[in-house]
């Protein structure tokens, strides 16, 4: 997380995990959840904050997922059904559910089809928001495969040389496990920062930095920039990852294309401009190591690997050079020990929303 999106002691508290995971577990069953789900969409979000991807943890998420459960954009204890379901492959309908809580259950599908024949890819349209796109690929790890998620979202960004927010952020998410070595953890919107960490940087008082979003016309703005005079649904879009043509913003565009198609399209449920919001489309895929090669000598090639890049030579000032997933499993050691940082704002909105809700188990 860039410090630009990072709380500190001046501005926010540190909460236990499990008294915030308990808390959340409790506002999901009022919405109408029931207890397993519940827990599964409070670790979801837990885990987003311990590994510190606040964008995509509570801090911004519960609020939106409690105004979707009150307008009835999000169903309380969908039902996933089945579309399509070959040897490897299926396709299943979300039914209006949160996507925190959909997107676990098709990984499992997924697993479990990977281990009969070796990889199992799984769509599925008519789904909600899955929060952290990691915490769904993280879940093929403990199976000792390598996982994989992406999601086709409602239009932010704009296409290279665009002025019309035509693509979702759509991130990308791949985890492999390792063997010592903290697993590498790729997760990442395919716009220059999620949309989420706008709301962050309003929160925190923090310019927006050049290349992350546009003017009125579209055009790149590269210089720094207010997040207050942002508008969401106005002149001020997105820029997809790269920012300019001449920086790779048409890689950006392309990636984030290519997540419209395996995540809106191949699922039947289109994509993320049509139907729109509040409609995502998931993607999850496993892929079993041992199908490929010896999971054994696999880990060891890994932790060669990383061991590798991290102890390549850096520029001046670093310490060391910083693979994908290792400054979130660092990150969530020391916020399971030692609590993780809650913006003072969201806690007066805990307060508030737990009375609203009557809810017993309060972190505050």
């Amino acid at each position: 997380m860039l410090e630009n999106f990072v709380s500190n002691e001046n501005n926010s508290q540190k909460i236990n995990s499990e008294n915030l995971r308990k808390n959340v577990e409790e506002i999901f069953q009022i919405m109408g959840e029931n207890l397993t789900d519940s827990k599964i969409a409070a670790d979801a979000l837990i885990l987003a904050d311990l590994r510190g991807v606040e964008s995509h943890g509570i801090s911004n998420m519960l609020r939106i997922y409690i105004e979707g459960y009150k307008n009835e954009e999000i169903k309380p204890q969908a039902k996933l059904s089945t579309i399509k379901d070959n040897l490897a492959t299926c396709s299943v309908d979300g039914d209006r559910g949160l996507g925190i809580i959909t997107t676990p259950k098709a990984m499992d599908i997924a697993i479990e089809k990977a281990k009969t024949y070796g990889i199992s890819m799984v769509t599925i349209k008519n789904s909600r928001h899955l929060g952290m796109a990691s915490y769904h690929a993280i879940q093929a790890m403990k199976h000792k495969m390598i996982g994989m998620c992406v999601t086709s979202c409602p239009p932010q960004v704009l296409p290279t040389f665009g002025a019309e927010p035509l693509l979702g952020t759509n991130p990308i998410a791949i985890a492999a496990p390792a063997g010592e070595k903290p697993p590498y953890v790729f997760d990442a919107a395919m716009s220059t920062i999620a949309a989420n960490k706008v709301s962050i940087s309003k929160r925190l008082g923090n310019n927006l930095l050049p290349g992350w979003i546009s003017d009125n016309d579209g055009a790149p703005i590269m210089e720094e920039f207010n997040p207050e005079e942002y508008k969401v649904n106005g002149e001020n879009y997105l820029l997809p990852l790269g920012s300019t043509r001449e920086l790779g913003s048409h890689k950006g565009f392309g990636l984030a294309g290519m997540v419209d198609i395996l995540g809106g399209i191949l699922s039947g449920g289109g994509y993320g401009a049509n139907p729109g919001r509040p409609n995502f489309g998931h993607m999850v895929t496993a892929y079993n190591i041992d199908a490929f090669t010896d999971y054994n000598e696999y880990t060891k090639t890994m932790d060669e690997w990383l061991d590798m890049l991290e102890n390549s030579k850096t520029i001046p000032g670093k310490d060391k050079v910083i693979y994908p997933g290792l400054p979130e499993h660092i990150t969530q050691i020391e916020r399971t020990e030692n609590g993780i940082p809650i913006h003072n704002e969201v806690l007066d909105w805990f307060e508030k929303i737990n009375k609203e809700l009557v809810v017993s188990h309060r972190i505050n």
